[in-house]
């Protein structure tokens, strides 16, 4: 017994650095090492009421706004004095100009573009904002790291002609994002052109999605979503697209505690036409940044701030390159942007038209703009009440009466109510429509969202 005691005693210094070592396993071994989402920055707080009290730029609190106007608000942001470089380096189909800002002084250039889509405004406003921090707030730390390890370019409201109509596609009716390899039209041959010379080591491609899209297979909107771009068709990760996935998880670090759970990611196949995709392809860590919907924040504000944030985020960590050895898990865990409901459901309402046999049906219907609920069109029409909505109302008991837009002529009065036809109608308690109690003219009033609870 004494012998093994001594034994013991000997062995004691051989097996404490063991049991050390396995203590040390046991412990949590950071996000990097464990996969988990990292933390968010800790001066997300400090930034967020800042945003508020001295960053959001005023004038653009209506998502719908002229590319002069804009400007307008973003030139003065964006002087010489601040730090800014602007030059004109291109022009629209239309003659509009296309103006290219840069700022900074560090080694790390990173290109960002927004409004290829004319109709997708959020990061434009956003970039504004920007730019009145970068440009009125030089002491502040995150503002200083910018300038000491990066130079920023931005190519900003680049379909200046689609955005002047708020459409998707610019005056040629060419949609820039699938022209990056035809090179067709002068905005999309401008960024090509802005993109060799500048040569980024980063990409911003901001965009606007479609309101209805849902996070996976939940019934969760998605507020913002995410991507990568691949640059060949096997969708490979090399060195450049693994430093974009890492700052798209630290986008997703900032983003979770605000919309946890409304956050998804793009399907990543390669498209040869995608500006996303042959940017990738080009060498450069590309991140798209796309902005859905939040139910209630009908201008996109909301959205606004957190396009702020998110590009304050991803910018900070590409500045001190904490965005290198991130995990990948965090954006591979995502789930993809999944199916799109429709704007609003009319459930359980009778159809009624003139010479006609009465038929209880519901309706789906989809707004141009859907936050808004303006431009209400007829998706579908019959026996929908499995199909989800983004809001509902309930017309048990009603009447659905169609009437005619304004300036119909005599002759072309509808008889019926079919997909794709703009959405007048009357919810009524009689089939006439004497008796209305609620109204759909192509656009729901705002104060007036629905009929009232039946008694």
């Amino acid at each position: 017994m004494r012998r093994v005691l001594a034994l013991s005693l000997l062995l004691l210094p051989l097996l404490l650095p063991a049991a050390s070592t396995a203590r040390e396993a046991d412990a949590d071994p950071g996000p990097a090492a464990s996969g988990a989402l990292p933390p968010p920055p800790a001066w997300l707080g400090e930034l967020d009421a800042l945003y508020d009290a001295g960053i959001r730029v005023e004038g653009l609190e209506d998502r719908r706004f002229s590319p002069e106007h804009w400007w307008d608000i973003a030139q003065p942001l964006a002087t010489a004095a601040r730090g800014f470089h602007v030059e004109e380096v291109g022009s629209s189909a239309q003659g509009r100009p296309l103006r290219h800002v840069s700022w900074g002084d560090g080694d790390t250039r990173v290109l960002l573009w927004s409004q290829m889509h004319g109709d997708e405004s959020t990061a434009s406003m956003a970039l504004a904002d920007l730019f009145r921090f970068l440009g009125e707030h030089p002491q502040h730390p995150l503002v200083q790291r910018l300038r000491e390890h990066t130079t920023l370019h931005f190519l900003p409201v680049m379909n200046p002609d689609g955005a002047a109509l708020f459409q998707r596609r610019n005056a040629q009716g060419i949609d820039i994002n699938r022209d990056a390899r035809a090179l067709a039209s002068p905005e999309a041959r401008t960024l090509h052109d802005l993109r060799e010379r500048v040569k980024p080591a980063f990409g911003f491609n901001l965009h606007d999605q479609q309101v209805g899209y849902r996070a996976g297979d939940s019934d969760r909107g998605t507020a913002i979503a995410l991507l990568a771009p691949a640059f060949n068709e096997a969708r490979e990760v090399n060195a450049s697209r693994a430093h974009a996935i890492e700052v798209a998880v630290a986008i997703r670090a900032v983003l979770e505690p605000y919309i946890g759970g409304h956050i998804a990611k793009w399907d990543d196949t390669f498209n040869p036409r995608a500006f996303g995709d042959l940017t990738s392809k080009a060498g450069v860590s590309t991140i798209l940044i796309e902005s859905g919907g939040i139910e209630g924040d009908s201008q996109k504000q909301r959205l606004r701030k957190l396009n702020f944030l998110a590009l304050a985020g991803a910018l900070d960590a590409i500045a001190t390159g904490a965005h290198v050895g991130l995990p990948h898990a965090p954006y591979d865990d995502l789930p993809e942007n999944g199916r799109v409901w429709p704007d609003l459901r009319i459930s359980g309402g009778t159809l009624a038209i003139p010479g006609q046999p009465p038929a209880k049906v519901d309706l789906l219907i989809d707004f141009k703009q859907p936050l808004l609920e303006r431009g209400a069109s007829i998706v579908e029409v019959g026996d929908l009440g499995d199909r989800p909505a983004r809001r509902a109302i309930d017309a048990s008991g009603l009447y659905i009466v169609p009437f005619d837009p304004p300036g119909t002529d005599a002759g072309q009065s509808r008889t019926t109510l079919g997909p794709g036809m703009s959405a007048y109608f009357h919810l009524a308690r009689d089939p006439e429509g004497r008796d209305v109690v609620w109204t759909l003219a192509g656009d729901v009033d705002p104060e007036n969202l629905g009929p009232p609870p039946a008694r």
